[in-house]
């Protein structure tokens, strides 16, 4: 099955946004101009995960830029309301730093939450797509125990699943292989060619400049932050 790569609409753009590069200096980047289109795959290499965590949250509009804009299918977030920002983010898709786990609630209800939250899809539908998942990323079925119950690599395997789960139209991921042996790679792959090919953006975001020279990540575009400003490597 072939990527559509023709441009088709917009999913995110950066309009001359302004964005903290390093909160302890104080310093800032150039004024920042992207546009992500639907089956575009940005593979973003920073400096450090501070400026991954940063970048990511900008892009799904818990940040906001200090000068400019970020839009989200032609929606800037600095002008919606949190209800409607809500509602979009349902739309985005999201492999956290962190892993952003409710340690109270089963891994299962994690991966759960951002859908049953943000949409309407069908519970018994999420959980036979998050079943698919789990397996394709190389987990025995979908973990219902507690986040402290598993290692960080089945918790990892676990977080690109709730991040592709109900064909979110944006995926943002913070170091997706952080921790995982090689053979992650492949399913990884097919899971963002099938989100593209369905006319989903991916924007994979890293420090790793093995990950970012990797040939078999088939990326699009290739930016990197070099002396304030993101720089794009021609293909």
């Amino acid at each position: 099955m072939s990527v559509v790569l023709e441009k088709q609409r917009t999913i995110l753009r950066y309009q001359d946004a302004v964005l903290t590069t390093d909160p302890y200096a104080r310093t800032v980047s150039e004024a920042l101009n992207l546009e992500v289109c639907a089956g575009d795959f940005f593979l973003i290499r920073l400096e450090r995960f501070d400026q991954i965590a940063s970048f990511a949250n900008v892009c799904a509009g818990t940040i906001l830029p200090l000068s400019g804009s970020v839009a989200f299918l032609g929606k800037d977030w600095g002008n919606l309301s949190p209800e409607v920002a809500n509602a979009l983010r349902g739309r985005t898709g999201h492999v956290f730093l962190t892993g952003n786990w409710i340690r109270n609630l089963s891994v299962v209800e994690n991966i759960l939450i951002p859908q049953l939250y943000h949409t309407r899809n069908p519970k018994i539908q999420l959980l036979d797509q998050a079943g698919f998942l789990a397996e394709s990323f190389g987990l025995p079925g979908l973990p219902g125990g507690l986040p402290g119950d598993f290692t960080a690599a089945d918790l990892q395997r676990a977080a690109c699943v709730r991040a592709f789960l109900g064909q979110p139209l944006l995926l943002l991921l913070q170091e997706p292989t952080q921790g995982l042996e090689p053979d992650i790679l492949a399913p990884l792959i097919q899971a963002i060619r099938d989100a593209r090919y369905r006319g989903a953006a991916v924007v994979w975001m890293t420090k790793d400049k093995n990950i970012w020279n990797d040939a078999t990540l088939p990326a699009t575009h290739r930016y990197q932050l070099v002396a304030r400003n993101l720089m794009e490597e021609k293909l």
